[in-house]
């Protein structure tokens, strides 16, 4: 059986965080079994090493290829859709799926864009900033009474999925889709509207709470299209710079 390639190196595996060189290694033999090719690490805490190589078991091409970056936001770059895996429910958490439903829409973006994984740390997994910065979440439905999953094993689990759904999944429709804002363009949007509630008083940075936490997760949900992002980046530079009409001619 065969994958459709273009399709897979579309889609990039992203470990944040990651303590364990090993578990690095064996995600990358993980991958390179179901023909994923697209390996990044953020702030990876001992890297390159012995002992990835060693548990790679032959995947060093993907060892050799991985992008590392400092931040999430930065391994993001490019994609218009990520995917958080977690193991437990979040409070104010995104739309919650099944992992086979998460990489079914991420297969069919993937036709169109850069699609993103996004695993967290071996101890605690994602974090609730790092998830900020996804805009659905997934699970896989492991045993309730023990559903911890080594890191690797999550990240085979995942990739045999995407495997099987780009077999399965059907030619992108004739028309195509009106482009998907990227991640940057949607990070650079809640960065200008950050600083618009603050100068019109709504958003106190003294005691912000929650709010651009439950706004970041509203508008993920929306799933934006980039000239959706536009029109919103207008409506707040106008708010910034208010130019009333001119009044009727008499």
């Amino acid at each position: 059986m065969t994958s459709k390639p273009n399709l897979l190196q579309k889609i990039r595996i992203v470990l944040c965080q990651t303590s364990h060189p090993g578990n690095i290694g064996a995600a990358a033999r993980a991958m390179k079994t179901m023909g994923l090719s697209q390996l990044v690490l953020v702030n990876p805490k001992t890297f390159p090493h012995a002992e990835a190589i060693a548990m790679a078991s032959g995947a060093t091409d993907i060892l050799e290829h991985a992008l590392v970056c400092n931040t999430l936001a930065e391994a993001l770059q490019g994609t218009t859709l990520a995917i958080g895996m977690s193991a437990r429910r979040r409070e104010l958490s995104h739309e919650l799926v099944s992992a086979h439903e998460g990489v079914q829409r991420a297969v069919a973006i993937a036709h169109h864009a850069p699609v993103a994984i996004v695993f967290g740390t071996e101890m605690s997994g994602l974090s609730n900033a790092e998830l900020d910065h996804c805009q659905l979440l997934a699970m896989i439905p492991a045993n309730p009474e023990y559903s911890s999953l080594n890191l690797a094993a999550a990240v085979q689990v995942i990739s045999y999925e995407l495997r099987m759904a780009t077999l399965n999944n059907p030619q992108p429709a004739s028309t195509e889709p009106a482009p998907m804002a990227t991640n940057d363009d949607v990070e650079r949007f809640y960065t200008h509207l950050e600083q618009v509630l603050v100068e019109i008083g709504f958003l106190n940075p003294a005691q912000p709470k929650r709010l651009m936490q439950r706004l970041r997760r509203m508008y993920g949900r929306a799933g934006l299209e980039k000239e959706e992002v536009n029109i919103l980046r207008g409506i707040l530079s106008a708010t910034q710079t208010p130019h009333p009409p001119a009044p009727p001619s008499p």
